[in-house]
């Protein structure tokens, strides 16, 4: 029976290089996947594109390129991924630099667009997140309107011959989707297999995640060698099952148990995980350990989609301003909360403006909060930080400004601030038929 393998390249945009170069080398790979946009990112990356229309795209998508292009090359590994971001196109032609800079002539690169529908958004009346306000609400502040494209045109890069495929903003398991529709010839209206190839992608687009990252906890769920931590392959059939594992003699570890919590990560209904190209169904799964570090995963299933896709909107949210400081050595406590009142009681005098804001020991209460932390032995040092949200830069840049005035005009013994000042992109989302999007594939060569 014919198997495909795919790798997982990165699981975010500031992943490590090494365990991806590793699956390049190593792995006996059909295809290497770069998952690398969280919700925030492509928002921030419209940003980077409003300032310079050359730029948009992942920051690390040079040096991955850089990393894996000669060894996929040689072996024949076709690459996809969604570090075009807000920018495929500029993406795809610095991809095909690279590849000239190595000697690697003839590489066919293709560009995803159509992801964008910021026009689209803006014409219409769509309400945000299941509530009654509407795209309008948030007026000039609108930076950015991504839908979450499916597998299908992706498919149709590799149908064109593309050794590379960069995408913007495409749901992450249709990464992993789409080369096995394009090798197994799977229809887009086989539910079934839609679903299981859903499963496989699921459980490959967090990388490490799924061989111990994030899993690791001492004592009670160890995970040898983490420094190494390889990132995982899939092995699939034309079922659409598969046996998850990783490079013989990486780092981590692939068990029933890690490939079970990834596969609830980030699923609100097992049994309708909504997907652009299928609504899958993850509650009749089974994963059985076949041997060391190779789950086997079987089951699955689906339902026709929905016609809808989710848009992301990103928009001009807030600013947060921040400044923390250490105390330690005796009364290293009492001393960091006598801080945090001075801030609180400046801030009013001030009369600051902030929406909301948090003043907390680091150490002591800052995860848990008062109520949980009561009683706990007190530690001999502890970092305060005071946080706020504001409507202006300036006044966030104010916060800091105070906690760094603790140096001279504080408790005793402050040292190490840090201060920062941020703007902070927000994100909504609305529901698009799918008809109002449209993809578009274009080809580059090196």
């Amino acid at each position: 029976m014919k198997t495909i393998r795919i790798g997982a390249g990165a699981g975010f945009s500031g992943d490590r290089i090494e365990p991806a170069v590793e699956l390049a080398e190593k792995g006996d790979l059909h295809y290497l996947v770069f998952e690398c946009l969280a919700e925030r990112t492509i928002a921030l990356a419209q940003q980077a594109r409003m300032r310079d229309p050359s730029h948009g795209y992942d920051p690390l998508l040079a040096a991955r390129m850089r990393a894996v292009l000669a060894p996929c090359r040689a072996r024949g590994i076709r690459v996809i991924t969604n570090m075009g971001a807000a920018n495929p196109l500029a993406a795809a032609e610095a991809v095909a630099e690279i590849a000239r800079s190595l000697g690697l002539r003839g590489l066919k690169i293709a560009a995803v667009t159509g992801d964008d529908v910021l026009g689209v958004v803006e014409a219409g009346a769509y309400t945000l997140d299941d509530t009654p306000e509407t795209v309008a609400t948030l007026g000039d502040r609108l930076i950015s309107a991504n839908a979450y494209l499916g597998a299908g045109p992706i498919v149709q890069a590799l149908e064109r011959g593309a050794d590379v495929v960069v995408t913007g903003r495409a749901a992450d398991p249709a990464m992993f989707l789409a080369p096995l529709i394009h090798e197994f010839g799977w229809s887009m209206e086989d539910w079934t297999r839609l679903g299981r190839g859903t499963v496989v992608g699921h459980l490959l687009e967090c990388a490490g995640q799924v061989t111990g990252g994030y899993f690791a906890d001492p004592g009670y769920k160890d995970v040898s060698d983490l420094a190494r931590l390889g990132f995982p392959l899939a092995e699939v059939t034309e079922d659409g099952a598969a046996v998850i594992t990783k490079v013989p003699g990486s780092g981590g570890r692939v068990t029933t148990a890690t490939c079970k919590e990834q596969l609830l990560y980030e699923v609100h209904d097992p049994a309708r995980y909504l997907q652009p190209d299928v609504v899958a169904d993850f509650s009749g799964v089974t994963v059985t350990e076949v041997g060391p570090d190779r789950v086997r995963v079987e089951g699955g299933d689906g339902r026709p989609r929905t016609g809808t896709l989710k848009v992301s909107v990103g928009y001009r949210d807030s600013y947060v301003g921040e400044g923390q400081i250490s105390y330690a050595g005796p009364g290293a406590v009492a001393r960091g909360r006598l801080a945090l009142d001075i801030v609180a009681e400046r801030l009013r005098m001030t009369e600051l403006s902030c929406r909301d804001v948090r003043f907390e020991l680091i150490g002591v209460d800052a995860i848990l909060g008062a109520a949980l932390s009561a009683g706990a032995a007190e530690p001999r040092e502890v970092r305060v930080r005071v946080s706020g949200r504001t409507d202006s830069l300036a006044d966030a840049v104010a916060i800091g400004n105070e906690v760094e005035s603790l140096y001279l005009n504080g408790p005793a013994s402050g040292g190490g601030v840090t201060k920062a000042a941020r703007e902070i992109v927000g994100i909504r989302s609305l529901l698009l038929p799918e008809h109002l999007a449209t993809p578009a594939v274009q080809i580059v060569e090196s």
